[in-house]
């Protein structure tokens, strides 16, 4: 694997993660600094051997004539509905016909022509779409929800088609990078916990935080019996304490909130400013802008 890092990160003094918060060390560049390269003041807004069910169809594109299988968890995977991992606990779960028949077979392959259904809803694959959203504050990072105002969708709506959904969540109160995209595959890669995707934030806080308290931060914090750990800690205004910049891989519940209500600190502002490589950069609050190839290529390949 490639060790070149993204162009564009943020908090540049989280490079090298440390463990440990060293008494001596200086402070964390001003919010000015550490901004630098994430603010712009023009935001870029979207462009504007398997079984076989049924025969297979024939394409013609291009005058070449050829019969195109792919397995029915890609299918699945395609269509945005969740990973290929999920989707083969759905085909032995008896949730997926093809053509009308009940299909339990992992190994089933099926053309692009195919009635795929999941839930008795049929399925389409659809070509890929990754939007990065700068989230402002009162959107629900969820696909429905009846009981929320707004959700993320909603800033989307004009200038994408695709059926996409939020990889991981926000709560409604934090705003930064969000990752949308309707790639199953892609989205249960960067949500589960293996794959140690990155994750960095901006932290406002009611009071000061001592000296103490970033090492407790930094050796652990235990949230539902389990032990926590901040990646990197450190202050992220010289002259102002209450301003934290902290990294981390947890993908727990609120769980930036809870460690510093654990320490007894309440979080005024959280902005999260890089996910997985990705960073707000030409990204105002509100607008979302589709990924680069090389981009959607450094994700895919675990750059990050």
């Amino acid at each position: 694997m490639e060790n070149r890092k993204p162009a564009g990160r943020p908090f540049a003094k989280f490079e090298k993660p440390q463990r440990r918060v060293s008494k001596s060390s200086a402070p964390a560049e001003s919010p000015a600094e550490i901004y630098e390269n994430l603010k712009g003041k023009d935001g870029r807004s979207g462009k504007t051997a398997g079984k076989t069910t049924g025969k297979p169809e024939k394409n013609k594109k291009k005058g070449i004539q050829e019969t195109t299988l792919i397995r029915l968890n890609r299918f699945i995977a395609n269509s945005g509905v969740c990973s290929r991992r999920d989707a083969d606990e759905h085909i032995k779960n008896g949730l997926v016909s093809v053509n009308g028949k009940l299909v339990t077979d992992l190994g089933t392959k099926v053309t692009y022509d195919d009635d795929v259904r999941y839930k008795n809803k049929r399925l389409s694959s659809e070509k890929k779409v990754y939007i990065l959203l700068n989230k402002p504050k009162d959107y629900v990072t969820t696909v429905e929800d009846p009981h929320a105002e707004h959700t993320v969708l909603d800033l989307i709506t004009e200038g994408c088609t695709e059926r996409v959904y939020p990889v991981g969540r926000l709560d409604k109160a934090t705003t930064g990078v969000l990752l949308l995209t309707n790639d199953g595959d892609l989205a249960g890669k960067l949500t589960h916990p293996k794959y140690k995707r990155k994750k960095i934030y901006h932290v406002f806080l009611d009071n000061p935080v001592t000296k103490n308290d970033l090492f407790k931060l930094a050796e652990g914090v235990e949230l539902d019996g389990k032990l926590v750990v901040a990646d990197a800690v450190s202050y992220a205004d010289p002259d102002d304490k209450s301003q934290i910049g902290i990294e981390l891989h947890s993908g727990q519940n609120r769980v930036i909130r809870r460690m510093f209500e654990t320490l007894g600190y309440k979080v005024k502002k959280l902005d999260r400013v890089y996910f997985a490589g990705l960073t707000k950069k030409n990204v105002p609050r509100g607008k979302w802008r589709f990924l680069t190839d090389k981009e959607v290529s450094m994700l895919k390949r675990g750059i990050f």
